[in-house]
C-alpha cells in the first residue's frame, strides 16, 4: 500500500466514493487501509491533493 492521506484532507468523501475496493476509512483525516490495491484513483479525484503515493 503506497498511498497515504495527509493532514491536508478536508474529509470531503470524494475519495471514498471513488474507491472500488472500499479501502478508505472515514475520519479526519481519512485513512487508507490494507485493502488498497494501489490503483491511484483516489489521488486523482482528491480536490486538495491530500493523497500521496
Amino acid at each position: 500500500m503506497a498511498h497515504k492521506i495527509s493532514s491536508a484532507c478536508t474529509a470531503c468523501g470524494q475519495c471514498v466514493d471513488s474507491c472500488y475496493v472500499n479501502a478508505i476509512v472515514a475520519g479526519n483525516p481519512y485513512k487508507i487501509n490494507d485493502d488498497c490495491v494501489d490503483c491511484g484513483v483516489c489521488a486523482d479525484v482528491c480536490p486538495v491533493g491530500a493523497i500521496e503515493g
